[in-house]
Protein backbone atom coordinates (compact mmCIF):
# COMPACT_ATOMS: atom_id res chain seq x y z
CA UNK A 1 0.00 0.00 0.00
CA UNK A 2 1.31 3.25 -1.43
CA UNK A 3 1.31 6.29 1.18
CA UNK A 4 -0.49 9.30 1.33
CA UNK A 5 2.60 11.24 0.28
CA UNK A 6 3.33 8.61 -2.52
CA UNK A 7 -0.48 8.99 -3.89
CA UNK A 8 0.01 12.72 -3.68
CA UNK A 9 3.25 13.10 -5.35
CA UNK A 10 1.95 10.99 -8.35
CA UNK A 11 -1.07 13.07 -8.81
CA UNK A 12 0.99 16.26 -8.50
CA UNK A 13 3.26 14.83 -11.47
CA UNK A 14 -0.05 14.11 -13.24
CA UNK A 15 -1.23 17.83 -13.04
CA UNK A 16 2.28 18.83 -14.06
CA UNK A 17 2.58 17.27 -17.04
CA UNK A 18 -1.12 18.20 -18.63
CA UNK A 19 -0.33 21.69 -17.29
CA UNK A 20 3.03 21.79 -19.47
CA UNK A 21 1.31 19.89 -22.23
CA UNK A 22 -1.21 22.81 -22.38
CA UNK A 23 1.77 25.24 -22.40
CA UNK A 24 3.93 23.71 -25.02
CA UNK A 25 0.83 23.45 -27.53
CA UNK A 26 0.77 27.65 -27.34
CA UNK A 27 3.75 27.52 -29.59
CA UNK A 28 1.99 25.41 -31.98
CA UNK A 29 -0.60 27.84 -32.63
CA UNK A 30 -0.93 29.23 -36.52
CA UNK A 31 -2.37 30.55 -39.26
CA UNK A 32 -4.01 27.41 -39.72
CA UNK A 33 -6.13 28.48 -36.46
CA UNK A 34 -7.22 31.60 -37.97
CA UNK A 35 -8.50 30.02 -40.79
CA UNK A 36 -10.39 27.48 -38.94
CA UNK A 37 -12.23 29.96 -36.88
CA UNK A 38 -12.74 32.06 -40.27
CA UNK A 39 -13.95 28.96 -42.12
CA UNK A 40 -16.64 27.33 -39.35
CA UNK A 41 -17.74 31.55 -39.52
CA UNK A 42 -18.36 31.14 -42.88
CA UNK A 43 -20.00 27.58 -42.62
CA UNK A 44 -23.84 27.39 -43.74
CA UNK A 45 -24.05 24.12 -42.12
CA UNK A 46 -22.80 22.35 -38.86
CA UNK A 47 -19.61 21.54 -37.61
CA UNK A 48 -19.20 17.97 -37.31
CA UNK A 49 -16.67 16.57 -35.16
CA UNK A 50 -15.67 13.40 -35.08
CA UNK A 51 -12.99 10.63 -33.58
CA UNK A 52 -12.47 7.23 -31.83
CA UNK A 53 -12.24 6.49 -28.84
CA UNK A 54 -10.67 9.06 -26.00
CA UNK A 55 -10.36 10.96 -28.69
CA UNK A 56 -14.49 10.82 -30.02
CA UNK A 57 -15.43 11.16 -25.85
CA UNK A 58 -13.24 15.07 -26.01
CA UNK A 59 -14.98 15.37 -29.37
CA UNK A 60 -18.37 15.32 -27.73
CA UNK A 61 -17.49 17.61 -25.10
CA UNK A 62 -16.41 20.05 -27.61
CA UNK A 63 -19.72 19.55 -29.06
CA UNK A 64 -21.83 20.63 -26.07
CA UNK A 65 -19.33 23.60 -25.58
CA UNK A 66 -19.68 24.62 -29.66
CA UNK A 67 -23.36 24.29 -28.86
CA UNK A 68 -24.01 26.50 -25.56
CA UNK A 69 -21.80 29.10 -27.22
CA UNK A 70 -23.85 29.67 -30.60
CA UNK A 71 -21.85 27.20 -32.85
CA UNK A 72 -24.37 24.58 -34.46
CA UNK A 73 -22.35 21.53 -33.91
CA UNK A 74 -22.92 17.16 -33.95
CA UNK A 75 -20.89 14.40 -32.86
CA UNK A 76 -20.47 11.35 -35.42
CA UNK A 77 -18.69 8.52 -34.25
CA UNK A 78 -15.60 7.39 -36.83
CA UNK A 79 -16.54 4.14 -36.24
CA UNK A 80 -20.05 4.52 -36.71
CA UNK A 81 -19.89 7.30 -39.89
CA UNK A 82 -18.44 4.00 -42.09
CA UNK A 83 -20.94 2.04 -41.42
CA UNK A 84 -23.70 4.72 -42.86
CA UNK A 85 -23.14 7.70 -39.90
CA UNK A 86 -21.82 9.12 -42.86
CA UNK A 87 -25.24 10.03 -44.40
CA UNK A 88 -26.13 13.02 -41.43
CA UNK A 89 -23.36 14.82 -43.08
CA UNK A 90 -24.36 17.84 -45.85
CA UNK A 91 -22.34 19.66 -48.14
CA UNK A 92 -22.15 22.77 -46.24
CA UNK A 93 -21.40 21.53 -43.11
CA UNK A 94 -17.30 21.27 -41.80
CA UNK A 95 -15.72 18.30 -40.27
CA UNK A 96 -13.11 18.59 -37.92
CA UNK A 97 -11.41 15.17 -37.03
CA UNK A 98 -9.75 14.70 -33.37
CA UNK A 99 -6.56 11.67 -32.97
CA UNK A 100 -3.91 11.85 -31.70
CA UNK A 101 -1.68 9.39 -34.10
CA UNK A 102 -3.68 10.56 -37.01
CA UNK A 103 -3.12 7.09 -38.29
CA UNK A 104 -6.03 4.93 -36.55
CA UNK A 105 -7.99 2.40 -39.57
CA UNK A 106 -11.25 4.12 -39.08
CA UNK A 107 -9.93 7.76 -39.78
CA UNK A 108 -7.79 6.62 -42.76
CA UNK A 109 -11.36 5.32 -44.14
CA UNK A 110 -13.39 8.19 -42.88
CA UNK A 111 -11.06 11.01 -44.45
CA UNK A 112 -11.07 10.05 -47.76
CA UNK A 113 -15.17 9.11 -47.80
CA UNK A 114 -15.48 13.09 -46.47
CA UNK A 115 -12.77 14.65 -48.85
CA UNK A 116 -14.69 13.10 -51.71
CA UNK A 117 -18.41 14.52 -50.02
CA UNK A 118 -16.33 17.61 -50.84
CA UNK A 119 -16.47 18.87 -47.35
CA UNK A 120 -13.74 20.88 -45.96
CA UNK A 121 -11.68 18.94 -43.05
CA UNK A 122 -9.80 20.01 -39.64
CA UNK A 123 -7.22 17.80 -37.84
CA UNK A 124 -6.90 18.18 -34.48
CA UNK A 125 -3.87 15.74 -34.20
CA UNK A 126 -0.93 15.16 -32.14
CA UNK A 127 1.08 13.73 -35.30
CA UNK A 128 1.80 16.17 -38.38
CA UNK A 129 3.34 13.91 -40.42
CA UNK A 130 0.43 11.55 -39.92
CA UNK A 131 -2.16 10.90 -42.86
CA UNK A 132 -5.15 12.73 -40.99
CA UNK A 133 -2.62 15.64 -40.90
CA UNK A 134 -1.52 15.70 -44.27
CA UNK A 135 -5.43 14.97 -45.97
CA UNK A 136 -6.95 18.55 -43.63
CA UNK A 137 -7.79 21.36 -45.11
CA UNK A 138 -6.48 23.31 -42.02
CA UNK A 139 -4.46 21.16 -38.92
CA UNK A 140 -4.54 22.52 -35.61
CA UNK A 141 -1.10 20.55 -34.28
CA UNK A 142 -2.35 19.36 -30.38
CA UNK A 143 1.55 17.21 -30.31
CA UNK A 144 2.52 16.49 -26.82
CA UNK A 145 5.73 15.14 -25.84
CA UNK A 146 4.39 12.77 -23.79
CA UNK A 147 1.11 11.43 -21.31
CA UNK A 148 0.22 11.60 -17.67
CA UNK A 149 3.33 9.14 -16.98
CA UNK A 150 6.30 8.33 -19.31
CA UNK A 151 4.83 4.87 -19.68
CA UNK A 152 2.51 6.75 -21.77
CA UNK A 153 -0.06 3.71 -21.37
CA UNK A 154 -3.52 6.17 -21.71
CA UNK A 155 -3.93 8.91 -23.36
CA UNK A 156 -3.84 11.93 -20.65
CA UNK A 157 -2.09 14.95 -22.01
CA UNK A 158 -3.12 14.09 -25.44
CA UNK A 159 -6.60 14.36 -24.56
CA UNK A 160 -6.23 17.28 -22.13
CA UNK A 161 -4.50 19.37 -24.95
CA UNK A 162 -7.29 17.90 -27.26
CA UNK A 163 -10.11 20.02 -25.36
CA UNK A 164 -7.93 23.09 -24.90
CA UNK A 165 -7.84 23.20 -28.44
CA UNK A 166 -11.60 22.42 -28.44
CA UNK A 167 -12.40 25.45 -26.27
CA UNK A 168 -10.38 28.02 -27.89
CA UNK A 169 -11.92 27.29 -30.89
CA UNK A 170 -15.42 27.64 -28.98
CA UNK A 171 -14.60 30.78 -27.75
CA UNK A 172 -12.88 32.20 -30.35
CA UNK A 173 -15.96 31.98 -32.33
CA UNK A 174 -18.07 33.04 -29.23
CA UNK A 175 -16.33 36.49 -29.05
CA UNK A 176 -16.10 37.19 -32.79
CA UNK A 177 -19.92 36.00 -33.07
CA UNK A 178 -20.36 39.05 -30.25
CA UNK A 179 -22.35 36.26 -28.28
CA UNK A 180 -24.03 37.80 -25.46
CA UNK A 181 -24.66 36.73 -22.33
CA UNK A 182 -27.88 36.82 -22.91
CA UNK A 183 -27.56 34.93 -26.09
CA UNK A 184 -25.75 32.18 -23.35
CA UNK A 185 -28.95 32.51 -21.25
CA UNK A 186 -31.13 31.48 -24.22
CA UNK A 187 -29.03 28.50 -24.72
CA UNK A 188 -29.50 27.24 -20.69
CA UNK A 189 -32.79 28.37 -19.56
CA UNK A 190 -32.68 25.34 -16.88
CA UNK A 191 -29.68 25.93 -14.91
CA UNK A 192 -28.65 28.08 -11.74
CA UNK A 193 -26.18 30.19 -14.18
CA UNK A 194 -28.55 30.73 -16.46
CA UNK A 195 -31.53 31.79 -14.18
CA UNK A 196 -29.02 34.82 -12.78
CA UNK A 197 -28.94 35.95 -16.45
CA UNK A 198 -32.28 36.23 -17.44
CA UNK A 199 -34.47 35.90 -14.39
CA UNK A 200 -35.84 38.99 -13.55
CA UNK A 201 -37.06 40.56 -10.10
CA UNK A 202 -40.73 40.58 -11.59
CA UNK A 203 -41.12 37.39 -12.42
CA UNK A 204 -40.74 36.22 -8.26
CA UNK A 205 -42.29 39.58 -6.54
CA UNK A 206 -45.66 39.23 -8.22
CA UNK A 207 -45.92 35.85 -6.18
CA UNK A 208 -45.90 37.75 -2.51
CA UNK A 209 -48.23 39.53 -1.18
CA UNK A 210 -47.86 43.58 -0.80
CA UNK A 211 -46.91 44.45 2.85
CA UNK A 212 -48.13 48.27 3.29
CA UNK A 213 -48.77 50.72 5.90
CA UNK A 214 -49.15 54.71 6.13
CA UNK A 215 -46.38 56.77 8.26
CA UNK A 216 -48.64 57.75 10.42
CA UNK A 217 -50.39 53.99 10.87
CA UNK A 218 -50.41 52.66 14.44
CA UNK A 219 -47.63 49.81 15.36
CA UNK A 220 -50.39 47.48 15.87
CA UNK A 221 -51.37 48.00 12.44
CA UNK A 222 -47.83 47.70 11.71
CA UNK A 223 -47.21 44.52 13.37
CA UNK A 224 -50.98 42.59 11.82
CA UNK A 225 -49.91 43.44 8.45
CA UNK A 226 -46.49 42.10 8.83
CA UNK A 227 -47.80 39.39 10.22
CA UNK A 228 -50.27 38.89 7.40
CA UNK A 229 -48.38 39.20 5.05
CA UNK A 230 -45.42 37.02 6.18
CA UNK A 231 -42.35 38.56 4.25
CA UNK A 232 -40.56 40.02 7.99
CA UNK A 233 -41.27 43.49 6.67
CA UNK A 234 -43.75 46.14 5.84
CA UNK A 235 -43.16 49.29 4.00
CA UNK A 236 -44.27 52.49 4.89
CA UNK A 237 -45.67 54.54 1.87
CA UNK A 238 -47.39 57.88 0.93
CA UNK A 239 -49.03 57.71 -2.51
CA UNK A 240 -47.60 55.45 -4.00
CA UNK A 241 -44.00 56.48 -3.02
CA UNK A 242 -42.16 54.56 -0.75
CA UNK A 243 -41.46 56.61 2.11
CA UNK A 244 -39.50 53.43 4.38
CA UNK A 245 -39.31 50.08 5.64
CA UNK A 246 -39.81 48.52 9.32
CA UNK A 247 -38.31 44.77 9.11
CA UNK A 248 -39.29 42.65 12.79
CA UNK A 249 -35.01 43.91 13.60
CA UNK A 250 -36.58 47.42 13.39
CA UNK A 251 -39.14 46.21 15.59
CA UNK A 252 -36.83 44.37 18.01
CA UNK A 253 -34.59 47.73 18.45
CA UNK A 254 -38.27 49.53 18.82
CA UNK A 255 -39.03 48.09 22.01
CA UNK A 256 -35.35 49.07 23.38
CA UNK A 257 -36.14 52.76 22.80
CA UNK A 258 -40.14 52.80 23.26
CA UNK A 259 -41.35 50.92 26.42
CA UNK A 260 -44.40 52.75 25.92
CA UNK A 261 -45.62 51.66 22.63
CA UNK A 262 -49.35 52.39 22.27
CA UNK A 263 -48.90 55.69 20.54
CA UNK A 264 -45.89 55.07 18.36
CA UNK A 265 -46.32 55.45 14.52
CA UNK A 266 -44.75 53.59 11.58
CA UNK A 267 -42.94 56.73 10.05
CA UNK A 268 -41.08 57.05 14.06
CA UNK A 269 -39.43 53.65 13.56
CA UNK A 270 -39.02 52.62 9.97
CA UNK A 271 -35.88 52.71 8.37
CA UNK A 272 -35.89 55.87 5.68
CA UNK A 273 -34.53 55.64 1.85
CA UNK A 274 -34.50 52.05 2.20
CA UNK A 275 -32.51 50.24 -0.47
CA UNK A 276 -34.75 49.04 -3.18
CA UNK A 277 -34.47 47.23 -7.05
CA UNK A 278 -36.22 47.63 -10.08
CA UNK A 279 -38.90 45.02 -11.18
CA UNK A 280 -37.12 44.76 -14.69
CA UNK A 281 -33.75 44.45 -12.71
CA UNK A 282 -31.93 41.26 -12.80
CA UNK A 283 -32.68 38.80 -9.45
CA UNK A 284 -29.29 38.11 -9.12
CA UNK A 285 -28.61 41.96 -8.50
CA UNK A 286 -30.95 41.73 -5.98
CA UNK A 287 -29.56 38.85 -4.40
CA UNK A 288 -26.24 40.73 -4.52
CA UNK A 289 -27.45 44.18 -3.18
CA UNK A 290 -29.12 42.22 -0.66
CA UNK A 291 -25.75 39.90 0.40
CA UNK A 292 -23.95 43.70 0.56
CA UNK A 293 -26.41 45.08 2.83
CA UNK A 294 -26.91 41.89 5.00
CA UNK A 295 -30.55 42.14 3.95
CA UNK A 296 -33.25 39.64 3.09
CA UNK A 297 -35.72 41.63 1.33
CA UNK A 298 -35.90 44.83 -1.05
CA UNK A 299 -39.39 47.03 -1.97
CA UNK A 300 -39.69 46.02 -5.66
CA UNK A 301 -40.12 49.89 -7.76
CA UNK A 302 -41.95 50.43 -11.01
CA UNK A 303 -41.25 53.35 -12.27
CA UNK A 304 -40.72 55.39 -9.29
CA UNK A 305 -43.69 53.86 -7.89
CA UNK A 306 -43.95 50.92 -4.69
CA UNK A 307 -45.28 47.64 -5.98
CA UNK A 308 -43.91 44.46 -3.82
CA UNK A 309 -41.69 43.20 -1.94
CA UNK A 310 -38.57 40.24 -3.18
CA UNK A 311 -37.58 38.12 -0.37
CA UNK A 312 -34.57 36.40 -0.38
CA UNK A 313 -36.07 32.87 0.02
CA UNK A 314 -37.59 33.81 -2.89
CA UNK A 315 -34.00 33.56 -5.02
CA UNK A 316 -33.05 30.84 -2.69
CA UNK A 317 -35.81 28.61 -4.58
CA UNK A 318 -35.11 29.17 -7.45
CA UNK A 319 -31.35 27.72 -6.91
CA UNK A 320 -29.54 31.14 -7.08
CA UNK A 321 -27.04 31.24 -5.01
Amino acid sequence: MRSFEEIQHIAAQVIENESNAIKNILPLLNEDFARTVHLMLDCKGNIVFSGIGKSALIAQKIVATMNSTGTSSMFMHAADAIHGDLGMLREQDVVVVLSKSGETPEIKVLVPLVKLRGNPIVAIVGNRDSYLARQADCLLDVTVEQEGFPDNLAPTCSTTAQLVMGDALALALMKCRGFSTQDFAKFHPGGALGKQLYLRVSDLYKNNEKPEVGPDDALTQVIIEMTRKRLGAAVVTEEGRLKGIITDGDLRRMLLKHPDIEHVKAKEIMTPDPKTIGEDDLVADALHKMRANSITQLPVLKDGQYVGVIHLHDILKEGIF
